[in-house]
């Protein structure tokens, strides 16, 4: 109590020293529901900024004396104002290049993806190729007569695409589905495929009873068919970027971190930055399928920006797959596929040779894992590093595990003890969590699947996201599931593990100043606090008190980063 009580008697003196140095504000918010995730003052009446930095925060009386003649007043007129909200695990150009391609995300039969290829077959020439992104087979309200290995068969896609080969990447990321004009061009066959084994460690080429591919290739197989994919021209890559970033304001976004791009990207935002037209702050992870990139990165160290927009500090290890394509790597097989564990997708002594060489030079390191035992190995693999190097507080490292989806149960308390981020995507609970206990079973959900307020309990910082494009951009679907635990539609009622659901204040966190503290910001964003930046998200309903299914008919009104008002909705 006497702490908060401190801390008020501050932020007065704060506020009354500001109006009294004669300084006036750019601008000042208010007319609002102000939520500052700041624990000793919850909500303020008003905000004034000044250099794009947050000037003072108190009540609207207070804060109207720092107006002056210039001062832009921004009347909320009875919205709701949060921090930025902070966008933890996504892909930047994946973002973009679903608004350039067949973006397949909502998608809800096989026959309806083959009507959208066969329409864009329509507008090519022959040749061309048609790519995109986002089909799910599990979120299909109808199902193919034919299915191998929980997928469907390549035949009808291949009659209405003869011509023109055809690539699909799963809504995942891991994995995808070609037609026979694609498979023919990479030499991918009945006969071909022993051959092709050696390509396929890591992954799996889906085959039918006679030995035929039906098009579906999981993890590492798919570079069989992708890397004939042809590359992207700048030109294409900076309209997608540019896309991107309006995306990501529309929805209030003002910080996104990017999970693993490799040096053409990180040209491409500083391009952009100098340019004036990189609008939100990046956090980039340098992408771990790159050795000759994280060691010209281990020489010069991490690029920690002092502008706040575009830093490079962390590395991206992708270390197994999804459970949707039944990649996630398991301690135990699979519920619905016996004799299946998944999929390692990079060898184990990659982590621990990233890890030190990464403890050595200063860098975050942030392993994607799913899968129980693949979040086993690399908490595993932190721990060993840490060792080795004693001197260094494992605690101040800040590594991370990306998904943290299924865990053992003996695994949860060493994210705390180790200081362990958790970046987590609420939305994948609500999509994926319906047919997940297909996967997985009853018990191993119950004890570690999704499992948030395990995780805080242990001490872990769990931050959120949507891992767009594999989940739509959107952060309000991904706070409505932190907190009810279910489906977009509302089931079930009363939620799915109902005693792991965020209350609204920890949801609100997740998106924010947990969001800065994973990228080590949170001295500078991440809450409506004097001195840290004037990010801000107005959103035309107050989620901290509408009922939950009203969250997903809100809509962002506003955003704002250093100040500047960059998005209004019409």
């Amino acid at each position: 109590m006497r702490r908060v009580a401190g801390a008020l008697l501050l932020l007065t003196i704060l506020v009354l020293q500001a109006c009294n140095s004669g300084e006036k504000a750019d601008s000042i918010f208010y007319n609002g529901t102000i939520y500052t995730v700041d624990d000793s003052n919850p909500q303020v009446e008003a905000v004034a900024v000044k250099n794009g930095m947050i000037m003072a925060t108190g009540s609207k009386a207070e804060i109207i004396k720092l107006q002056g003649d210039d001062t832009e007043m921004v009347d909320l007129q009875g919205q709701t104002m949060t921090p930025g909200f902070i966008e933890s695990h996504a892909h930047m150009m994946g973002v973009g290049y679903n608004k350039l391609e067949l973006d397949l995300m909502y998608v809800k039969t096989y026959d309806e993806l083959v009507e959208k290829v066969a329409e864009a077959v329509e507008k090519a020439q022959p040749g061309d190729w048609i790519t995109g992104r986002g089909w799910h087979q599990d979120k299909w309200i109808e199902k193919p007569d034919h299915m191998v290995k929980g997928f469907q068969t390549h035949d009808k896609l291949s009659e209405v695409s003869p011509n023109n080969p055809v690539w699909l990447r799963h809504a995942s990321g891991h994995a995808a589905f070609a037609n026979a004009k694609a498979m023919e061009l990479a030499g991918v066959n009945n006969l071909s495929i022993e051959s092709l084994q050696g390509e396929v460690e890591g992954g799996e080429i889906i085959k039918d009873e006679l030995g035929n591919p039906t098009g579906v290739f999981t993890e590492r197989a798919a570079s069989i068919v992708g890397k004939l994919v042809p590359a992207e021209t700048e030109e294409r890559a900076e309209q997608a970027l540019q896309m991107a970033i309006d995306e990501c304001l529309r929805l209030g976004i003002t910080s996104f971190h990017d999970a693993g791009s490799g040096q053409d990207f990180i040209d491409r935002l500083q391009r952009f930055k100098d340019q004036g037209k990189l609008k939100v702050r990046m956090y980039t992870m340098l992408t771990g399928r790159s050795p000759q990139l994280l060691e010209e990165w281990y020489k010069k160290g991490p690029m920690i920006d002092p502008d706040h927009l575009h830093t490079v500090r962390s590395i991206k290890l992708n270390c197994d797959g999804a459970l949707g394509p039944r990649g996630a790597w398991l301690l135990e097989e699979y519920t619905d596929r016996p004799g299946h564990y998944g999929h390692e997708t990079l060898p184990m002594e990659t982590v621990t040779e990233v890890s030190e060489k990464a403890l050595a030079s200063g860098f975050q390191v942030c392993s994607h894992a799913i899968g129980d035992r693949a979040n086993r190995e690399i908490l595993d693999r932190y721990e060993a590093a840490f060792n080795k190097y004693p001197n260094i507080d494992r605690r101040a490292q800040r590594f991370r595990i990306e998904h943290a989806q299924h865990l053992s149960e003996e695994d949860i308390a060493r994210f705390g003890e180790m200081n362990i981020v958790a970046a987590m995507q609420a939305i994948h609970m609500s999509s994926d969590r319906p047919w997940a206990i297909d996967r997985l079973g009853e018990e191993r959900i119950v004890e570690g699947a999704y499992v948030w307020q395990k995780l805080m309990q242990s001490g872990a910082v769990v931050c959120n996201g949507t891992d767009a494009p594999v989940e739509p951009l959107d952060p309000l679907p991904s706070f409505y599931a932190s907190i009810s635990r279910k489906t977009l539609e509302g089931f079930p009622e009363e939620g799915f593990e109902a005693d792991q659901a965020m209350t609204r204040a920890q949801a609100l966190k997740s998106y924010t100043l947990d969001g800065a503290y994973a990228e080590f910001e949170e001295d500078f964003k991440g809450s409506i606090e004097v001195g840290k930046a004037a990010d801000f998200t107005i959103f035309n309903k107050n989620i901290m008190t509408i009922p939950e299914q009203e969250i997903l008919k809100t809509k962002v009104s506003m955003t704002v980063v250093g100040g500047e008002i960059v998005y209004k909705a019409d």
